[in-house]
C-alpha cells in the first residue's frame, strides 16, 4: 500500500527524533553526564522503517546500536522514559536498575543481555504470538556479526519449521567492532541465508527509510497471514565510533577515512529529506519546524530525566523479586 504524505512525514519525523536523541546521549558523555553507549547515527533508517508501522501489540526485540533510539521511539516509547533509562534513574522502565528499555505494554521485553540471546527471545515470543491467534508479528533486529552465533541458526531453523511470525531483520553496518564484514562472515550478504531455511530473503539499501519499511512491512504481512518468517538484511553504515565515550582507540580503528566520508555522503535523514522536498512533501520551513521541535523534546527529556530520583539501595529486592 502506497505511504501517504502524513505517512512520510512520521517517517521523516521519527528519523530526526532518533538522531536528536543519540546526539544528546553524546553531548551528555562531553558533559560528564552520561555513561558510554553504541550510537546509532548513520543506520536510523533500518530501525525507523522497519518499526514506524507496526501494531502496539506487536513483539519487537530491538538490537542495542543507538541505545534503541531509532526502533524503541518509533515502536512507541516516549523520549523522556528512554533518556531516565540511559540515565539510570526511577522514573525509566528499569526503575534505575539497568541501561536496557522494555516495556510489554508497547510490545518491548528488552533487549538481549549478551549478543545472540535475542534470538531465541524472538523465536520464543513467536510462538506465544502463533499460539495467541491475534495476528501479531515479532521483528527481531540484530547485527551482521551476531549472525554468526548459533543461536541465529538454532532460531532460525525453528522459526522456518513452526512457521513462525517473526520478521529477522540484520543491521548490517559492515563491521562487528572492528571486524570487517569480509573477515567475519564467510557469506557476506546475509540475507543468503534465508535459502537454507527455505524461507524468503530479501537485500535493501538500509540508508532509505521508505524502502526498508516496503520490505519490512511485506513481510510482516507474509507472517500475519500465517506464512512464517522472513528474513530482511539492510546494507547500512554506523558514522560514529564503535563506542561512545571510551577512550581514544587510535590504530584500532581500521576504516579508512575516505569510507567514512563516503558513507556521510549518504545519510539517510539528508537522503530522505532530500526527496520530501523535491515531492513538495515538505518545505525548507517544514523541515526547520521539525527540527527545532525535536531538539526542544531532546532538551526536554535530558532534563526530565537527569532530574528524576536515583534509585535507593533498599528498593533493589523489589526489581527482583514479585510481590
Amino acid at each position: 500500500m502506497p505511504l501517504k504524505k502524513e505517512d512520510l512525514v512520521k517517517l521523516y519525523t521519527n528519523l530526526v527524533r532518533a538522531r536528536k536523541m543519540d546526539e544528546m546521549m553524546i553531548d551528555s558523555i562531553q558533559k560528564g553526564k552520561g555513561r558510554p553507549f553504541t550510537s546509532g547515527i548513520g543506520e536510523e533508517a533500518v530501525g525507523v522503517g522497519a518499526c514506524t508501522f507496526l501494531r502496539k501489540d506487536d513483539y519487537l526485540v530491538p538490537s542495542h546500536r543507538g541505545n534503541g533510539c531509532p526502533q524503541l521511539l518509533p515502536k512507541g516509547m516516549s523520549s523522556k522514559t528512554l533518556m531516565a533509562d540511559y540515565y539510570r534513574k526511577t522514573t525509566g522502565t528499569g526503575k534505575g536498575w539497568g541501561l536496557l528499555s522494555a516495556d510489554m505494554d508497547l510490545g518491548i521485553p528488552g533487549q538481549g543481555a549478551s549478543m545472540g540471546s535475542c534470538f531465541p527471545i524472538a523465536a520464543g515470543l513467536g510462538i506465544a504470538a502463533q499460539a495467541k491467534g491475534k495476528g501479531q508479528v515479532v521483528v527481531c533486529i540484530f547485527g551482521e556479526g551476531t549472525s554468526n552465533r548459533g543461536t541465529f541458526h538454532e532460531s532460525m531453523n525453528l522459526a522456518a519449521l513452526w512457521k513462525l511470525p517473526i520478521v529477522w531483520v540484520c543491521q548490517n553496518n559492515q563491521y562487528a567492532l572492528w571486524m570487517p564484514v569480509s573477515e567475519g562472515c564467510a557469506k557476506e550478504d546475509i540475507a543468503d541465508m534465508a535459502a537454507s531455511y527455505g524461507i524468503p530473503g530479501a537485500m535493501v539499501d538500509g540508508q532509505d527509510v521508505v524502502a526498508v519499511h516496503e520490505a519490512v512491512m511485506s513481510a510482516v504481512e507474509r507472517a500475519r497471514k500465517g506464512k512464517g518468517p522472513s528474513l530482511i538484511e539492510c546494507k547500512t553504515y554506523r558514522i560514529r565510533p564503535h563506542y561512545e565515550g571510551l577512550p581514544d582507540l587510535k590504530g584500532y580503528e581500521p576504516r579508512p577515512q575516505e569510507e567514512i566520508e563516503a558513507w556521510k555522503k549518504r545519510d539517510p535523514i539528508k537522503l530522505f529529506q532530500k526527496k520530501l522536498l523535491e515531492q513538495g512533501i515538505l518545505t525548507q520551513a517544514d523541515i526547520d519546524r521539525i527540527d527545532k521541535e525535536l531538539t526542544q523534546e531532546a532538551e526536554e527529556a535530558e532534563k526530565f530525566a537527569w532530574e528524576s530520583p536515583e534509585p535507593k539501595p533498599e528498593d533493589l529486592d523489589k526489581a527482583l523479586y514479585a510481590d
